[in-house]
């Protein structure tokens, strides 16, 4: 196995319709391990910086309000294609567009309440985790269960 992290966070939507359990849930059970989790409230600076691509675009300052209205559950999750595997169960960000049995697409109605943000690619993880978690707080175990999910 060639394990690959990941970036994901319950946005504060998710929070307050008290889904991170359930989402949580999803993630274990497809087989990926948890390797950072940190319940937050994200400061304006960050939200810039984390959100820094977006500067300049119409929904941008509503994208900062938003992210900054309450507390997220920042999370590191690790496995054979980490990005990939947590893109495909999150769903396309548009709910609407997301198939059934994601979590979009289950959990979620309108594009600015889509419960779940997750890095987009490799480059993108490693970036956010750098900005959401320093080194030490990322947690390098085995896990027992692992030669039963990847061969």
């Amino acid at each position: 196995m060639a394990p690959e992290r990941t970036y994901l966070m319950v946005k504060p939507d998710g929070v307050q319709r008290s889904l991170m359990g359930e989402i949580v849930s999803r993630l274990e059970r497809k087989g990926l391990k948890p390797v950072a989790m940190k319940f937050m409230a994200i400061g304006r600076d960050l939200a810039e910086t984390h959100y820094g691509e977006h500067k300049g675009k119409p929904f941008y300052d509503g994208l900062i309000g938003y992210i900054t209205s309450g507390p997220v559950l920042a999370m590191v999750w690790e496995g054979e294609n980490a990005v990939a595997v947590c893109r495909q169960m999150m769903g396309k960000t548009n709910p609407l567009d997301a198939a059934p049995g994601t979590m979009r697409g289950d959990l979620a109605v309108d594009m600015g309440r889509n419960i779940i943000h997750g890095s987009d690619s490799p480059e993108s993880a490693a970036r956010e985790i750098g900005l959401f978690f320093s080194p030490e707080e990322l947690v390098d175990y085995q896990r027992a269960v692992d030669p039963w999910v990847y061969e």
